[in-house]
């Protein structure tokens, strides 16, 4: 069976210069992603496409492609209102609540009060795809600007959800299929960019164990997990085609696939 990689230029550009050799040399195809497709998808050989590159263009091949599977991100399955309940026991936010953006800044006291008035809280979009970047807000700074709206969506209706502050430490990134962690890697949120921490040990223990517990959203995903304290926690479940593999061991990732297309 055929595997055919789209990797997306200028997205996760490192990742692939590394991925590309990997692939060809097992006999894949790797192709550069063009935008014209999204308007008439081009005939590829039967067998098995993966795409790779921004959260955007995987959530309209996911939707629309006819190919198999073309992308692996199956959107409103990591919304979080999707999988926070199921991930209760490991998940960062112990306590948080769901609203929309327009709910949060025209009465934000009422927000604010559910978690006994602290100065600031973490707020996030509830969609996977990120319309904007999680941040802090402050108590005396919630506005529309505040929240990037105009800048990057215009719905003030979006929902978000919000949580208590959190001082997170090392974080980790991992690769899951079939309820197994295949690699990871230590990544820095800040930079975006792999960190040198260790991913084996204590947090891919942590990682196997989330893995084989949660129900799982898609065939194959991306785990994110955190040290806040000592404990570790899980911080979010991204969907495979729209994620920076960061560290992640990219042969691992190579194998994984050859036998997914083997399968199928």
């Amino acid at each position: 069976m055929s595997l055919t990689w789209l990797l997306e230029p200028y997205i996760h550009d490192e990742v692939h210069a590394a991925l590309r050799p990997l692939a060809t040399r097992r006999g894949h195809r790797a192709l550069l992603w063009k935008d014209e497709w999204l308007e008439r998808w081009p005939s590829l050989e039967e067998g098995t496409v993966i795409f790779h590159g921004s959260l955007g263009t995987a959530d309209k091949i996911a939707a629309s492609s006819p190919w198999n599977p073309g992308a692996f991100c199956a959107t409103s399955r990591f919304l979080c209102s999707a999988w926070y309940e199921a991930a209760s026991e490991w998940l960062l936010h112990r306590e948080y609540a769901f609203t929309t953006v327009d709910a949060f800044v025209a009465a934000p006291s009422k927000l604010f009060s559910r978690f006994g008035d602290p100065e600031a809280l973490f707020v996030r979009p509830d969609s996977p795809l990120k319309p904007f970047s999680g941040r802090v807000i402050s108590r005396d700074n919630v506005s529309l600007e505040a929240l990037d709206h105009g800048f990057y969506y215009e719905d003030v209706d979006l929902p978000i959800v919000a949580a208590p502050v959190q001082n997170v430490g090392r974080e980790w990134r991992y690769v899951v299929a079939s309820g197994e962690v295949i690699t990871g890697s230590g990544y820095s949120a800040a930079t975006r960019s792999a960190s040198t921490e260790e991913a084996k040990g204590r947090p891919w223990d942590f990682a196997a164990q989330v893995a084989t517990s949660l129900p799982a959203p898609e065939a194959v995903f991306v785990l994110d997990i955190c040290e806040v304290e000592d404990e570790l926690r899980v911080i979010e479940l991204n969907p495979f085609s729209g994620a920076d593999l960061y560290g992640c061991e990219l042969q691992a990732i190579v194998d994984l696939f050859e036998r997914l297309s083997h399968r199928s």
